[in-house]
């Protein structure tokens, strides 16, 4: 079984724990490479292992079995659209402050003895398809495994957005923005914004607005089939901007309309401990 590890490397200092794992996974007959996410910058550069060698993510992912992540939940969301194109499931290895999708911790590594043998189940995700028209063309598209979120520039008092589920109005407002989630996405920006949690296998759309200047705006689970249009109204000299889980930011101008809709694809995570959704909010957010 071939897997690919990818620590990253200002989380995973010196790789150690990328290194550990190695040995667990070469010690049950899995052959292993490092692929890192991105270069580091900076002091993380000097620490990279001299001594390992460094693969291509694009040219492994092909004949790759399973992707190991080492970080936080940014660095899986980073993952996914590269893993999704080849149907490579990931296990996360949460390595951050929270890690909702990482499945193991820095101290179970020696579950991953159990990938070679088989011994997992793979979880799949919903993914969102997200995409930006300007006057009739599309000038901005990508895939979200989170959300798409649209807020108001740093100067910006507030935004003016009308969203529609198909073709019929849901919420119109002024505010610091909204978010679009699928189910994975509820635990993060938009559980912070009051939005609901949503099991993460469920096949949703979550619309939560950002702090609305109106006190009747209020989130709304979607049926995975709609299509939500969210549109700027006129801009003037206020800034809105984009930024799909998490990513660069995309500068958005007065009517720019953003779709959203169910992608065609779908994440997998790998499964190794049977904790519930249930058991890691409760163990997570200390809930009970």
């Amino acid at each position: 079984m071939k897997i690919i590890l990818s620590p990253n490397p200002y989380r995973d200092k010196g790789l150690k724990v990328a290194q550990a794992a190695m040995r667990v996974l070469a010690g049950a007959g899995a052959e292993t490479c490092i692929c890192l996410p991105f270069l580091p910058e900076g002091s993380s550069a000097t620490e990279l292992p001299r001594h390992l060698d460094y693969a291509n993510m694009e040219e492994e992912l092909p004949t790759a079995e399973a992707l190991v992540c080492f970080g936080g939940d940014g660095t899986i969301l980073h993952a996914a659209k590269d893993a999704v194109a080849h149907k490579v499931p990931i296990l996360g290895v949460n390595l951050g402050s929270v890690g909702f999708m990482a499945e193991v911790e820095q101290g179970e590594l020696s579950m991953l003895a159990r990938l070679p043998s088989g011994k997992f189940t793979v979880e799949t995700r919903m993914m969102l398809e997200v995409e930006v028209r300007r006057e009739g063309k599309t000038v901005f598209s990508d895939l979200a495994l989170n959300d798409a979120v649209v807020t108001k520039g740093a100067v910006s008092r507030v935004v003016d957005v009308e969203v529609r589920c198909d073709r019929a109005p849901i919420m119109a407002f002024s505010g610091d923005g909204v978010i679009v989630s699928t189910p994975t996405g509820s635990t993060a920006y938009s559980m912070s914004a009051g939005g609901p949690l949503v099991e993460p296998t469920a096949d949703n759309i979550i619309v939560t607005p950002i702090c609305p200047h109106a006190v009747n705006v209020l989130p709304f689970v979607l049926d995975h089939r709609r299509q939500v249009t969210v549109k700027m109204k006129a801009l003037s000299r206020k800034i809105a901007y984009l930024s799909v889980d998490g990513g660069k930011a995309f500068r958005l101008s007065g009517g720019d309309i953003m779709l959203v809709r169910q992608a065609r694809v779908r994440t997998r995570l790998i499964r190794l401990t049977g904790r519930t959704f249930y058991e890691v909010m409760t163990h997570k957010l200390g809930r009970m």
